[in-house]
């Protein structure tokens, strides 16, 4: 994909840049379905190239949604490409919908990652509910003619808290942080030059008895995992693990060729190890839960 050779929209040529993008045609849903196929199943750069191409114009609309944060427009386009490029990476056309509406998802990803990343030198949070808090608070905040800079008022924090579904110190914290400038943490706290804000900075990493207790966690999922493979036969357990435990999934097309039968055929298979390694986890976590119960 890095050889596609997409222009990424530098910011001193964007103006060109959008007009150069309306050349490139919208795809017909037959067409898009072909060369989905052509570049999942070939591995077709030149296919893959026409379906990110055809998606430009729906990057930059994306990636004007966020001018408000006063980063450069054509940084954001930049970002929402490579998540464009991503989408038709992962892209199965076999699954009933456009491209466009799965690659929407990348795209905000992207571009959102870039922008928390960006905004700020001070960290914004990276849980979903603060992510959630950040992207919407200053649309909530023009809906209630809140525009200007300061504290907001009780109701105010009380309305964007039900509506996000967020502590009301969460809001009152992000509007602060989104409403302040960034100052240097070697600024002296006083005016004498008595202590820096650094010396206040509390250390919120995970304790260790947090991270033990992840890492138990995750051996337990793992080990859950490996007794249900177990249940699969080996042709069940070897499409499961191609198909839904490696990072860059092995094609319908492989697996059929590998196994000399039809590609629906390796689709059910998947399907139905699916559901026999779903329903035996969920057994040995209703077991476990029971066990814990009696002791």
């Amino acid at each position: 994909m890095a050889a596609l050779g997409i222009n990424m929209a530098p910011e001193g040529n964007l103006t060109r840049y959008l007009q150069d993008i309306r050349k490139f045609p919208m795809l017909a849903p037959e067409e898009e379905f072909d060369l989905s196929r052509r570049w999942r199943d070939k591995g077709d750069t030149e296919a893959a190239h026409r379906l990110v191409t055809s998606h430009l114009r729906l990057v930059a609309k994306i990636a004007m949604g966020y001018r408000g944060y006063g980063l450069p427009l054509g940084e954001m386009i930049s970002e929402g490409n490579v998540g464009m490029m991503q989408a038709v990476r992962r892209f199965d056309p076999e699954r009933g919908f456009r491209l466009a509406t799965y690659a929407m998802w990348w795209i905000r990803a992207s571009i959102q990652e870039y922008i928390l990343h960006s905004w700020s030198m001070v960290k914004m949070g990276t849980t979903a509910a603060q992510k959630k808090l950040f992207f919407n608070l200053r649309r909530l905040k023009g809906q209630m003619q809140a525009i200007e800079d300061g504290d907001l008022h009780p109701e105010q924090v009380s309305k964007i808290a039900t509506t996000l579904d967020v502590p009301e110190a969460d809001v009152i914290s992000m509007n602060r942080r989104l409403t302040a400038p960034d100052h240097s943490l070697n600024a002296p706290v006083r005016a004498d030059g008595d202590g820096e804000w650094q010396d206040w900075l509390v250390d919120d990493a995970e304790s260790q008895e947090e991270t033990f207790a992840e890492r138990e966690e995750l051996s337990g999922r793992q080990a859950m995992l490996g007794e249900a493979l177990k249940t699969l036969k080996d042709r069940e357990r070897h499409i499961f693990t191609e198909r839904r435990l490696r990072e860059e999934p092995t094609t319908l097309e492989e697996l059929s060729q590998e196994f000399g039968i039809s590609r629906e055929r390796v689709r059910q298979i998947e399907v139905r190890a699916f559901e026999k390694v779903q329903k035996h986890m969920k057994a040995q976590v209703t077991s476990r839960r029971v066990e814990q119960i009696a002791a």
